[in-house]
């Protein structure tokens, strides 16, 4: 079964005090420790954003560890990521990420990951890497379409209510047929894809929502989410 979890926002990085969707991710891996790897590659694998990693994980029921490419510690990093349960790709440059990766076979390495049950999971460029195209400020203050891992069909955009330009820039994006259709993520909501398709939705505020967004003069349509905050759902 393949696995991916992308986030609009949200995560230990943007919610400390609300770890909803972190915990969502520990879940989905069959191991009951699993051991999760996060992938700072787009923020210049900043020493904080990998500080601020290991302050959750250590307290959870996991095993913590990161992957940098700006300060190797790691030989053989494909056989070190395959041996991982979960992938955790945080957020930053989106273009920065996928030429590194590229250059280093992340990508490859990382399709390998995704084949073999390997959860993959990430926010805001760790989210929108995973699909056919997203919505990026990866090239300054304007938001442009990037060509990213195809590994999802469509198209993504992260922190739809969380910044003022995004919803306008992801419609205008797509009537204008610079972009296909797809999905977008308020903050602290995630999509869970198993496979192909598209699982559930869940948030970690009740107001974060996802949506599915089709070209026809911009036909956006909410869909069903689960907050992941009621009690009924993490029984």
């Amino acid at each position: 079964m393949k696995q991916i979890i992308a986030m609009g926002g949200g995560g230990f990085s943007m919610e400390p005090d609300n770890p909803l969707l972190d915990r969502y991710i520990l879940k989905q891996a069959i191991s009951k420790q699993p051991k999760i790897c996060f992938i700072p590659t787009a923020s210049g694998d900043a020493d904080g954003y990998i500080t601020k990693f290991y302050t959750f994980f250590e307290k959870q029921i996991c095993v913590p560890s990161h992957l940098s490419l700006f300060k190797p510690h790691v030989k053989d990093i494909e056989a070190f990521l395959l041996s991982q349960d979960i992938l955790y790709v945080g957020g930053g440059n989106t273009k920065n990420l996928l030429v590194l990766w590229k250059e280093w076979g992340l990508d490859q390495v990382m399709k390998k990951a995704w084949e073999q049950g390997i959860v993959l999971a990430g926010i805001s460029a760790g989210a929108i890497c995973w699909f056919e195209e997203g919505v990026t400020d990866s090239f300054g203050d304007e938001l442009h379409a990037l060509d990213c891992l195809g590994f999802l069909p469509g198209s993504s955009c992260p922190h739809f209510d969380g910044e003022d330009k995004r919803r306008s820039a992801y419609h205008d994006l797509i009537d204008s047929g610079h972009m296909q259709p797809g999905i977008a993520l308020d903050d602290g909501a995630a999509v869970h894809y198993v496979d192909d398709s598209m699982k559930v939705v869940v948030s970690s505020r009740k107001e974060a929502y996802a949506y599915k967004v089709e070209r026809l003069q911009v036909d956006e349509e909410r869909l069903e989410t689960i907050y992941l905050g009621n009690e009924k759902e993490n029984t």
